[in-house]
């Protein structure tokens, strides 16, 4: 086996459309029957221990990958803000070295996505981002495989996002969603957009599954019948400055009852969490009929545990068999 062999998942796009289903289908699979594959058993396919490294906090990342990583045979390493020497007393290539010796899998919440980048290029485990500043994709295959339950698939459905359209929630529901043939809306003020390249990447993939991309600063315009209407917090970690210019600024774009009205009837809603009721989604639509969140947030275990076990399967390190 090479290092080309291996297999990360860094940004939405790294999974192909196909790909990205087999990962759903075997999320579907493993949460009616969690403890089916357990690639990290220690049966002799692979080390038990995955390194889960916080440079940020965490609540659902957290429980997730633990919760996960045992349902699947092994052992959470949590390395919490601090306790980790790489990107200043050593650099992230050493670290790299270390870890691979050691662990199956690296799961890394981080801030700049470069250092994810350095860690896959040698890294001969498995690199998974479970947050960047640019991406969050394990969070949208949790947000896909909920979508697919309560709309029984997802090409050809349309979701529209609405908020700070230049955040990492963003760019990788525009990535996600059109790899998945999910005609996608992002909609954000003038200055909150996301990049040309993110906007790029994802029409080059929709063309690819008949997918469409529309940026726009019209909330309205992004709602019009929408089947999934989705949302994020208005300041991320960083931003707490911003904080009062930030919800002045977002204002028109609240998944609030009155946005509800431009989506299609029976839209079902979505929110990452942590979510600030009354700011970018009214009380009365996270705790109503339409939110689908606490399916959302449980689903993070079940589409994580199907993206580690594939990802070792892939990269040759432990063989996607059932247990018997």
């Amino acid at each position: 086996m090479t290092d080309a062999t291996i297999r990360h998942f860094l940004v939405d796009t790294d999974l192909s459309p196909a790909e990205q289903a087999e990962v759903l289908d075997l999320a579907a699979e493993m949460k009616k029957s969690p403890y089916l594959y357990q690639p990290y058993a220690g049966d002799g396919a692979g080390r038990r221990t995955v390194a889960v490294i916080f440079d940020k906090t965490s609540t659902r990342t957290r429980v997730s990958f633990a919760s996960g990583i045992a349902d699947l045979g092994g052992v959470p390493l949590i390395i919490n803000p601090g306790e980790a020497q790489m990107g200043h007393k050593e650099s992230i290539p050493d670290t790299t070295r270390v870890l691979e010796r050691m662990v199956s899998t690296v799961v890394w919440r981080t801030y700049a996505h470069s250092g994810l980048g350095q860690m896959a290029a040698i890294s001969r485990v498995p690199v998974i981002n479970s947050l960047s500043d640019d991406y969050h994709p394990c969070q949208l295959l949790a947000d896909l495989l909920t979508i697919r339950e309560h709309k029984g698939g997802l090409k050809g459905l349309t979701l529209a996002y609405l908020g700070d359209a230049a955040n990492n929630m963003a760019n990788s529901y525009l990535l996600a969603c059109a790899t998945a043939g999910i005609n996608v809306r992002v909609a954000g003020p003038e200055g909150y957009l996301p990049s040309d390249a993110v906007v790029a990447a994802a029409r080059e993939r929709a063309a690819e599954t008949g997918a469409s991309v529309l940026v726009t600063t019209d909330a309205a315009q992004a709602l019009s019948g929408a089947d999934v209407v989705a949302t994020d917090t208005w300041v991320s970690m960083g931003q707490e400055e911003e904080k009062a210019r930030r919800q002045q600024l977002f204002r028109d774009y609240s998944v609030d009852a009155a946005a509800l009205g431009h989506a299609a009837p029976e839209a079902i809603v979505l929110h990452c969490l942590p979510a600030y009721r009354g700011y970018e989604i009214a009380a009365e639509v996270i705790d109503g009929p339409q939110s689908v969140v606490w399916d959302e947030a449980e689903n993070r275990l079940h589409a994580q545990k199907a993206l580690m076990a594939w990802l070792m399967d892939k990269s040759g390190l432990a063989p996607l068999r059932r247990i018997s």
